[in-house]
């Protein structure tokens, strides 16, 4: 029997598969085009908030400890003695949000696919009255469709891998705001580094994301393991104790990016759309570890929108799709404001500005209300979204 999707979903990663398995409960029919496994061991570790926890937890996708690190502190140094703290129990939660290993979350959705009878994973593009790009940043599809990636690129690299640590984390994530001398470079240059707990509770395993100019990035690289413990133990004062490394180390350029346009018509179809999600819509700093957190409410509101559409409208209504648009751009844009801000004020040499923001970190850590609003925003909503029958 002819399988004919309602939906057609290019790109299997997290995004593509969780946003699979919500149209599926809406009783759609998804076609999900499979995406090439990435060559060599994961690295990443992503940090989710109450609202992607929900979402996950929904769809029983949810990982269990060790592969879910409970983010109890998090703990922010600036760059001439100024600190910022955030701590669980001060908003009256057990905590601020989680690290999930990547792999093993990307396997339970893998799992969940392969049981869902309304989803169809092919190895190419099918035509359907909607196709949803989740391609990631390098989209191939998004450039096929002609939509610009207005992209501003940082003259930074983001450098990552994971390390044990003598010392066990404490659930507490932790942040370096600071400069280094790259070889070739007449002056310091600005840096964030990051270590972000795994393992689960009493963990003493972390993910490093060490944001560093380029050419820094290449010495970082070429050092052996050993002595890049020991140039990580040093930028971070030893704060875990000695490290050793765990994984191999990851490279990849840092961007601020989005699409001019999420939505549109696909080229020569009149009852055919599409709409962009995750990464293939948008690219943030990895400073504020927003990414993955603003690419499942991309999927959380299209599914609502999709939920909530007038039982005689198409999935290709422009209309219809217009209203996706219009939540998430709005959003999206002032994420990617805070992050963009962040890395520049943090970029601004010049003993001036470095009491400007180290005074600003002190007063922000004092200012109580507006400190625990901003916990919350960060931390998000905990409601999933409404799945039920779908009109149409």
């Amino acid at each position: 029997m002819a399988f004919h999707p309602d939906i057609c979903i290019r790109g299997a990663g997290i995004v593509g598969r969780t946003l699979a398995l919500l149209l599926a409960r809406e009783r759609l029919r998804v076609a999900l085009v499979d995406s090439p496994v990435m060559a060599g061991a994961d690295v990443r570790a992503y940090s989710l908030n109450g609202a992607a926890k929900a979402l996950l937890q929904d769809l029983r996708c949810w990982p269990d400890s060790p592969a879910v690190t409970p983010v109890h502190q998090m703990q922010i140094w600036g760059d001439r003695g100024g600190q910022l703290h955030f701590a669980a129990h001060e908003s009256g939660v057990g905590e601020l949000n989680c690290m999930v290993d990547v792999p093993v979350l990307q396997t339970l959705l893998a799992q969940a696919v392969q049981f869902q009878p309304q989803i169809q994973v092919v190895q190419a593009p099918v035509a359907a009255p909607l196709t949803v790009v989740c391609e990631g940043r390098a989209s191939q599809t998004r450039a096929e469709l002609g939509v610009k990636f207005d992209t501003t690129h940082y003259d930074q690299h983001a450098v990552a891998t994971r390390l044990v640590c003598a010392r066990p984390h404490e659930g507490v994530a932790r942040q370096w705001f600071g400069w280094s001398c790259a070889p070739g470079l007449s002056q310091p240059q600005a840096e964030v580094l990051a270590l972000l707990p795994l393992g689960g509770e009493g963990g003493r395993e972390v993910a490093l994301v060490w944001s560093v100019h380029p050419l820094r990035a290449q010495e970082l690289m070429a050092l052996n393991a050993e002595d890049f413990a020991g140039a990580l133990g040093q930028a971070c004062g030893h704060a875990l104790g000695d490290m050793q490394l765990s994984a191999e180390r990851a490279l990849w350029p840092l961007q601020l990016a989005r699409a001019e346009r999420w939505i549109g018509s696909m080229p020569g179809q009149n009852r055919q759309a599409f709409a962009l999600a995750g990464d293939a819509a948008h690219a943030l700093h990895p400073l504020a570890g927003q990414g993955l957190n603003v690419g499942l409410a991309d999927v959380a509101e299209l599914v609502r929108v999709i939920h909530a559409k007038e039982f005689w409208r198409p999935l290709h209504d422009p209309k219809l799709l217009r209203r996706y648009e219009r939540a998430r751009q709005a959003d999206v844009l002032a994420m990617a404001w805070v992050t963009d801000g962040l890395q520049r004020l943090f970029a601004q040499p010049g003993p001036v500005w470095q009491s400007l923001r180290n005074l600003g970190l002190r007063g922000f850590d004092r200012s109580g209300p507006l400190k625990h609003w901003m916990t919350q925003q960060a931390m998000g909503p905990s409601t999933p979204p409404q799945s039920g029958q779908a009109h149409g």
